[in-house]
């Protein structure tokens, strides 16, 4: 078995967003993909290019072809969503999509590339800054990544950030608190993984060994990917959850709070990354 191209999985994604109540996380998008598409462990984990999935890659090629066939929207927040025509449509032709799709945007350099080579759809998204911010962030000393992660969760509202990683604590980097509404406090410990590959499901339970009596919840961030089974693992019903940031989210938020990134609106987006805030951070 081989990771099916992209438009080998348009029915799969347009099935998943509907059993999911026609909206999804990509996080949903993929684990739920995969389940129909019963695709292994080893097929998840085989590697595009850098930290990138080939299942992960290929199907943001299929939503994107989806959203310009008009059948999904997405909102900022990367949630993806059927659109009316979306709700009442069951499933697609895929030949015919790519040959709309191709019709509507024959001045469209992205779909030129990428009908080029059908078969493999090995062309590149709009996501190179991505793979050179993790890129950056994979070369950092470990204890600077873990004052990144601090940096971000200050950033993102939580408050008593401090990092222990150097105490060696079971596996915890650090802790902190959030408020809810001003009104509501958790207390949290994270773990900071500098992976290029896949964060395992045994790596999830050793951290919620070591954060059970000590925290409300646990957070994981990596720049690598985690597995089917570590997404299952950190939601298992009946153990403390954990949540999970794997390397595109970790992109997406340093990108929205301006850590180190610069982004600059031209016809197109221009995605800057600052090597020497990553240097001194």
């Amino acid at each position: 078995m081989t990771v099916p191209k992209y438009y080998e999985m348009m029915n799969a994604a347009l099935e998943a967003i509907r059993n999911l109540g026609g909206s999804a996380s990509i996080g949903e998008l993929e684990d739920s993909v995969s389940k129909i598409l019963k695709l292994s462990e080893k097929e998840l984990k085989e590697i595009h290019r850098g930290n990138q999935t080939k299942f992960s890659y290929r199907l943001a090629w299929t939503r994107t072809y989806l959203k310009w066939y008009g059948l999904l929207e997405n909102s900022e927040r990367g949630i993806w969503a059927l659109t009316s025509k979306g709700k009442n449509i069951m499933d697609v032709d895929p030949q015919e999509v790519i040959k709309e799709v191709r019709s509507k945007k024959t001045n469209n350099q992205d779909v030129a590339q990428a009908d080029e080579d059908i078969t493999e759809a090995d062309t590149e998204l709009k996501d190179d800054w991505k793979e050179n911010l993790l890129e950056t962030i994979h070369n950092l000393p470990p204890d600077s990544f873990e004052r990144l992660c601090q940096r971000l969760l200050r950033e993102s509202g939580f408050v008593h950030v401090e990092v222990t990683g150097r105490t060696s604590d079971g596996g915890i980097d650090g802790k902190g608190v959030v408020k809810i509404g001003g009104l509501l406090s958790f207390h949290i410990v994270f773990q900071s993984k500098r992976y290029k590959g896949t964060v395992s499901s045994s790596i999830v339970r050793d951290f919620r060994g070591a954060m059970v009596g000590r925290a409300d919840k646990g957070l994981i961030i990596t720049t690598g990917t985690f597995s089917r089974e570590a997404r299952a693992e950190a939601q298992r019903d009946g153990a403390p959850p954990i949540d999970l940031i794997d390397g595109d989210e970790l992109a997406e938020k340093l990108k929205i709070l301006s850590l180190g990134i610069k982004v600059e609106k031209r016809i197109t987006e221009v995605v800057e990354i600052d090597q020497f805030w990553y240097e001194n951070i």
